[in-house]
């Protein structure tokens, strides 16, 4: 059985029978994990930018929803309403939500439904 130091060394424990999945920042199961508490909330004009791309993507089209001034859990919930509005698939990066396709003028009526300030952004 390896010691504790051990497992530190490597990174820490990820998994465990007992409680499921670990935090490897806290080493507190992912339910009762302090890290995701103490993230400041993202700051903005509060403008919700929805735009589309395709740089990098192989020529496939994007469409981009930047400015959310929402936390994580949020965004991924938002992230799954648009996804489901649009019927495609997606995900939610870096405070941006990516949803498969060109579907601006669907996420745009979406969002302000939702009573988000929302503008187009690129060409």
């Amino acid at each position: 059985m390896a010691s504790l130091r051990d497992l530190k060394s490597l990174g820490g424990l990820v998994y465990s029978t007992d409680h499921g999945r670990m935090c490897p920042d806290c080493s507190q199961p992912q339910a009762q994990c302090v890290c995701k508490q103490n993230k400041p909330l993202p700051t903005g004009d509060g403008i919700v930018r929805v735009s589309r791309e395709t740089k990098g993507r192989g020529g496939k089209a994007v469409t981009l929803v930047k400015g959310l001034l929402l936390d994580a859990a949020a965004l991924e919930q938002l992230g799954k309403q648009l996804k489901t509005a649009c019927g495609t698939g997606g995900t939610v990066k870096d405070g941006v939500i990516e949803v498969q396709g060109d579907h601006i003028d669907r996420v745009m009526a979406a969002l302000q439904k939702l009573g988000h300030k929302v503008k187009r952004a690129g060409g």
